[in-house]
C-alpha cells in the first residue's frame, strides 16, 4: 500500500510531486530546501541556517508518516560547493547523535533559487505497538 505524505509543517512543493511517500514500512521523503512553512520565506542566511530548517522540514514530513528522524536510514545531500561541506556536517550531525544514517553528499550546479542544499531521506517506519 502507498500513501502521500503532505502536511503544511514542511517545504510546500515547488512542483508537481509529493512530500513524501509511505511504502509498507518506510517513508520516501522529497528533496527539501530551505523554506519556512509558516512564513513561506526563504532561510538562506548561512548554510547551517539552511541546514537547520531542511532538518526541520525533513522531521515535520516524518512526524505526518508517523515517525521521526530517529529513525532514518539514508539520506542524500545535494551541495552547490563542497567547501560548505564541513559547516554542513557539523549541523547536520546535531540531528543524529547516534547511529547516524548512511549517506551520500554530492556536489550539484545551481539550485532553485539561491539554495545551497538540499536533502532527501528515506525513514523507516516502525510498526505501532
Amino acid at each position: 500500500m502507498v500513501e502521500i505524505i503532505k502536511t503544511d509543517k514542511g517545504t510546500p512543493p515547488g512542483g508537481y510531486y509529493s512530500q513524501g511517500v509511505k511504502a509498507g514500512d518506510f517513508v520516501f521523503i522529497a528533496g527539501q530546501v530551505a523554506v519556512d512553512p509558516e512564513t513561506k520565506k526563504l532561510v538562506t542566511e548561512n548554510i547551517e541556517a539552511e541546514t537547520n530548517q531542511i532538518m526541520q522540514n525533513l522531521s515535520a514530513i516524518a512526524k505526518a508518516a508517523g515517525t521521526s528522524l530517529e529513525h532514518t536510514v539514508k539520506t542524500t545531500v545535494f551541495l552547490t560547493d563542497m567547501r560548505l561541506f564541513e559547516r554542513f556536517n557539523k549541523t547536520y550531525a546535531k540531528y543524529f547523535p547516534k547511529n547516524p544514517p548512511a549517506r551520500s553528499t554530492v556536489q550539484v550546479g545551481p539550485l532553485l533559487r539561491e539554495f545551497h542544499v538540499e536533502i532527501e531521506a528515506i525513514v523507516y517506519c516502525p510498526p505501532k505497538s
